[in-house]
């Protein structure tokens, strides 16, 4: 695959993608999931990747090195390193943490795979045409490296749709049969049925900014108890994390099923006194509550998946943060957050602020937070640093 003169800078400073409009030529009849050497106008080599023909992504580079075979022992060496990267930011020796992202995609030079450790399974995503085609050497490569009781694949029907293949579900590797995944984070037990599909089970990339909440949530003494809201609670992870902490909880989610697991898990830790579960749209909730949480944890589903529905996604934010801002108390904390990849920090900022304007508050930043260190982004991969958030105290103006 040759570039055209003018796309090869991005793809040499270290940037994973290959766009389609930076391609001059395909050369060789490659074929929807074969290796292609991506190379710049003068034919150096610039890296090797798996060929999506008809996406606006067509090649994402696995290695730079010209002679890396991808097979069993190149994906094994990436897993092993992953590993590694996870042990360095204590992930992996110790059960208060069970559950994490073992494999972020780019970040850990494996586009198009994604796996998540939930105790002795291991959760998948094949994203590619290419990977899902080697799913028989990475399965075999992850067996090898973490010795699961089982592999379950949790691939978004959506992604194999665009990439042409047929999503698997459930036990890919592994005689036994696994109907929930249980692991544990920070000491709090979790278990998830492989029917609740988002993800590939837990938002683990949130990990960081819910020990900040629960530390936020904390009294010391214990005499006043904070009022915490988890606004699209999904599991109630943020509400747990905030319970264990003191703090009365209203977890909120239009999915039964979501709010139906939230209150299991909360019984099984000790801290169903503590949080209350509501099944509805949290706008709703919000738009009733005037000052009435110390802390709003606004946390949506995201809602730009494209830069086409960017703006229109700018302009949702803007109104979760007026009705965030509205719930909380004066001195209160409002907790923003945006997994969109096409909104970014400037970008939700402005919708904080312009939210704060109607809700005739002063939002004032006091913390950003993004995705936790098992989610790393490549340095020139702009578009990984998909998470981000703004805590912010809410004031009178």
């Amino acid at each position: 695959m040759r570039l055209k003169p003018g796309h090869v800078q991005p793809v040499w400073a270290g940037h994973p993608w290959v766009y389609a409009q930076a391609i001059d030529r395909v050369e060789g009849g490659a074929s929807r999931g074969d290796e292609v050497n991506v190379v710049d106008p003068r034919g150096n080599f610039l890296g090797r990747g798996f060929y999506s023909p008809g996406s606006a992504i067509p090649v994402r580079l696995l290695t730079r090195d010209p002679k890396a075979p991808l097979d069993t022992g190149f994906f094994r060496h990436r897993f092993e390193r992953a590993i590694a990267a996870r042990a360095s930011i204590g992930l992996g020796a110790s059960d208060q943490t069970t559950g994490y992202r073992l494999v972020h995609a780019e970040g850990d030079l494996v586009p198009g795979l994604i796996v998540d450790r939930c105790g002795d399974v291991l959760s998948v995503q094949f994203l590619t045409a290419g990977m899902k085609q080697r799913e028989v050497l990475v399965l075999e490569a992850l067996g090898q490296v973490m010795k699961p009781r089982a592999i379950v694949d949790r691939t978004p029907a959506g992604s194999a749709k665009a990439e042409h293949f047929t999503a698997a579900s459930g036990v890919v590797r592994g005689a036994v049969e696994v109907t929930e995944l249980e692991f544990t984070e920070r000491g709090i037990g979790w278990k998830i049925p492989l029917s609740l599909g988002q993800k590939t089970g837990f938002y683990f990339d949130q990990r960081e900014l819910r020990a900040r909440v629960e530390a936020l949530a904390h009294v010391p003494g214990g005499v006043a108890k904070k009022k915490v809201l988890d606004a699209y609670s999904y599991v109630g992870a943020f509400g747990l994390a905030a319970a264990r902490a003191g703090a009365e909880v209203t977890c909120v989610d239009e999915s039964a099923l979501a709010i139906e697991i939230a209150a299991e898990n909360a019984r099984a830790n000790g801290l169903a006194e503590r949080v209350r579960f509501e099944r509805n749209d949290a706008r709703h909730v919000m738009q009733s509550a005037h000052g009435v949480y110390d802390i709003a944890v606004v946390d949506p589903p995201r809602l730009a998946p494209t830069r086409s529905a960017r703006e229109q996604a700018l302009v949702m934010y803007s109104k979760l943060a007026e009705l965030g801002c509205r719930a909380t108390k004066p001195g209160g904390l409002l907790v923003l957050c945006s997994c969109s990849a096409a909104v970014d920090l400037t970008a939700l900022t402005r919708a904080l602020a312009t939210g704060a304007v109607r809700a005739n508050v002063s939002a004032l930043v006091v913390e950003r937070a993004f995705q936790g260190p098992d989610h790393p982004v490549p340095a020139a991969f702009g578009e990984g640093l998909y998470l981000k958030a703004l805590v912010a105290r809410i004031e009178p103006r």
